[in-house]
């Protein structure tokens, strides 16, 4: 039994390799697909240096234009012959196809608006987010800078020099001290 896949055919043959001879390759029994793929991959590997060729996605399918103009169909009317009322249900199939197109189309693009519009609402929301983190920052630094002016820090970090001289504060205490400096009195 012979498998064909993409141009190139593997035997499928159990007990009969008394019918080749030593110099020949002995045919391969593939029973998986992945053995057919790591063939494949064998293949290509040979010659490296080798272009593959990718094959492009398939164009999306589009219905063709309507006719203008119709000639001779009565419908599905009294009155109408037999074969009439094939190339009128041909007809209204084509339109029906046409308009199911036209609205998938019209959900695709209204999902891609969405999104976009999504994205740029999530775009300003970080923007603003992290605008007040900057701001916050700044007024940390100028609230330092003036206490170091004022020389109001100087003397924390002397206390701060003595009780790490002592080692008789926990680490919790130290963080506390530290915001303290960082936050200190608002009104001042």
């Amino acid at each position: 039994m012979e498998v064909r896949v993409g141009g190139k055919s593997y035997t499928k043959i159990k007990d009969t390799a008394k019918r080749y001879d030593e110099g020949k390759e002995k045919p391969v029994i593939i029973s998986k697909t992945s053995e057919i793929q790591r063939k494949k991959l064998e293949h290509l590997m040979k010659n490296i240096h080798k272009p593959v060729n990718i094959p492009n996605r398939p164009k999306e399918w589009k219905p063709p234009n309507p006719k203008e103009f119709v000639h001779n169909v009565m419908g599905s009317s009294a009155g109408a012959g037999s074969g009439e009322f094939h190339v009128y249900r041909a007809i209204r199939k084509r339109t029906i196809q046409r308009e199911e197109y036209l609205d998938n189309q019209k959900k695709k693009d209204k999902e891609v608006v969405g999104f976009e519009e999504r994205v740029a609402e999530n775009k300003a929301k970080e923007e603003a987010k992290t605008a007040k983190k900057r701001n916050k920052r700044q007024r940390r630094k100028a609230k330092l800078k003036k206490l170091k002016l004022e020389g109001k820090l100087k003397k924390t970090e002397n206390n701060d020099s003595e009780s790490d001289n002592r080692n008789s504060e926990s680490e919790s205490e130290k963080r506390k001290k530290y915001r303290l400096r960082l936050c200190v009195d608002t009104t001042a």
